[in-house]
């Protein structure tokens, strides 16, 4: 009789072996997508800002494909079981130190292991109802969007018929003032030609005086 292994977990696995990283560098990272369905964790490791996070979606990448093309799983339905790394062998180099001394450099490595197995069913429902509410939220949220923008729509053309009436109105008025100032002008005299007429008729009221006159001085004689 076989005995079953006990750090062994359901699911499909990838594993990274021999990668030149600290174990500890990669467990800080791995705490991260742990329990997290595939697609979080890989947002989350595309927003992390180290380099094990790279490395750690590559391998999260691998395991979602065996378990697509061996296992006949669902991406969508996948989620992390189980992350952890291990500690690989450790090469040794020297540093030169005072002295003729030497120091011993270690150069660590690990085996980064990664599970994705599928969610409970239980689960699962409870993500495709949070996924109708959000979707009928955002549909709510997009109808109001474009109500708002219906009604600012409408706000401009209204004001802009406004403006358009009150334009034509102001050009209406314009135009019946400019009639009656050439009216105006067309019915009084200019005030040269009054002064011009003036002066012509001055001569003529003085040649009556003069032969008034002359009459006058005639009946004297």
């Amino acid at each position: 009789m076989t005995a079953s292994k006990t750090n062994e977990r359901p699911g499909t696995k990838a594993v990274l072996r021999h990668f030149h990283m600290s174990a500890s560098k990669a467990r800080q990272v791995l705490d991260l997508i742990r329990g997290k369905d595939v697609q979080t964790a890989a947002e989350i490791l595309n927003g992390t800002e180290r380099e094990a996070a790279r490395v750690i979606a590559k391998v999260l990448a691998s395991a979602v494909a065996n378990a697509v093309h061996n296992d006949g799983q669902i991406a969508d339905d996948l989620y992390v079981a189980t992350a952890y790394a291990d500690e690989g062998a450790t090469m040794g180099r020297w540093r030169p130190r005072a002295r003729g001394r030497a120091t011993k450099i270690r150069k660590r490595t690990c085996h980064i292991t990664i599970i994705v197995a599928r969610m409970d069913d239980e689960l699962l429902e409870r993500r495709a109802e949070a996924q109708r509410a959000a979707g009928a939220q955002r549909s709510r949220r997009v109808a109001e969007s474009q109500r708002r923008a219906d009604q600012q729509g409408r706000g401009r053309r209204r004001d802009a018929a406004r403006e358009a009436a009150a334009a034509e109105a102001a050009a209406e008025e314009e135009t019946v003032t400019d009639e009656v100032i050439e009216e105006t002008t067309t019915e009084a005299p200019a005030p040269e030609i009054v002064a011009e007429e003036a002066v012509e008729a001055a001569p003529e009221e003085t040649t009556a005086d003069d032969a008034d006159t002359e009459s006058s001085d005639e009946e004297k004689n």
